[in-house]
């Protein structure tokens, strides 16, 4: 997969998490992390359950509230306390449940909760599928399903529909939580191919999985957890399957004795 072209010595991220920790009943479960992430650019977030990836991505996204640190948002602090305040700074999640109503057909799902309408007040349908079809367009051209609820859909072609809601409302940085689980072959190319349009139009995604494949696949860099901490961040293109294994299980980076 091409690596991402805009990431520069001196460019200011698009996010930095700056010494990120969190503690649950006494247990710290994010210990001074820090991760960034530039625009265009695929960051992977590995580590065993529990290893806090999760927990870290929740603070961004706005479900958790850290203990101590700093969030940048293209160089300047900001303050999330809420999923309202991730979405000001144009932060999307893309949840594995996708949070998609089933019964209800794809420009329906775009605009839940932010309806189009009409002069006269009335849910304005043919904007709303005018409008889907725009944005399919661009992201997934072979998306033809428009009349039929979401729960007829394929599970790639699901999570276009949720990818196409999140780009339609800005988002400039998206959360994907294990975006390929439970897809075969051709839907996760249509999840690599959907990944690639993205970032060639500047949005930076960071992506939780715990599957070392998908991430050489998907993702220009990679950070990995253990127990809390992160082990390291490095460069796809330096790292085989193998050495990001080894940050997983022995919470090492490549070159390093074992922690």
């Amino acid at each position: 997969m091409a690596r991402n072209p805009h990431r520069n010595a001196g460019e200011t991220p698009l996010v930095e998490m700056k010494d990120i920790s969190i503690s649950f009943g006494g247990v710290k479960a994010v210990d001074h992390v820090s991760v960034d992430l530039h625009p265009g650019e695929v960051v992977g977030l590995l580590g065993h359950n529990g290893a806090g990836k999760s927990t870290l991505i929740k603070i961004l996204s706005g479900a958790y509230a850290m203990d101590s640190g700093e969030i940048r948002v293209n160089g300047n602090k900001v303050e999330i306390h809420t999923p309202r305040d991730a979405r000001a700074q144009n932060i999307e999640t893309i949840y594995q449940t996708l949070a998609l109503a089933d019964n209800l057909d794809a420009a329906a799902n775009l605009f839940l909760g932010r309806e189009l309408v009409t002069p006269f007040g009335l849910v304005d349908d043919a904007a709303m599928e005018s409008e889907c079809r725009k944005i399919m367009g661009r992201l997934n051209p072979n998306f033809r399903k428009f009349s039929e609820p979401v729960s007829a859909l394929s599970g790639g072609q699901r999570q276009s529909v949720a990818i196409a809601r999140a780009v339609y409302f800005n988002a400039k940085i998206l959360i994907m939580d294990e975006p390929t689980a439970a897809l075969g072959p051709h839907e996760t190319q249509m999840v690599a191919e959907l990944i690639q349009q993205l970032k060639a139009e500047g949005i930076g995604i960071f992506l939780i999985d715990h599957d070392v494949h998908a991430v050489m696949e998907l993702c220009d860099r990679a950070s990995v957890m253990k127990n809390g901490q992160l082990v390291g961040t490095v460069e796809i293109d330096d790292v085989t399957d193998d050495d990001l294994l080894s940050m997983i299980i022995l919470g090492k980076k490549p070159g390093e004795a074992a922690a």
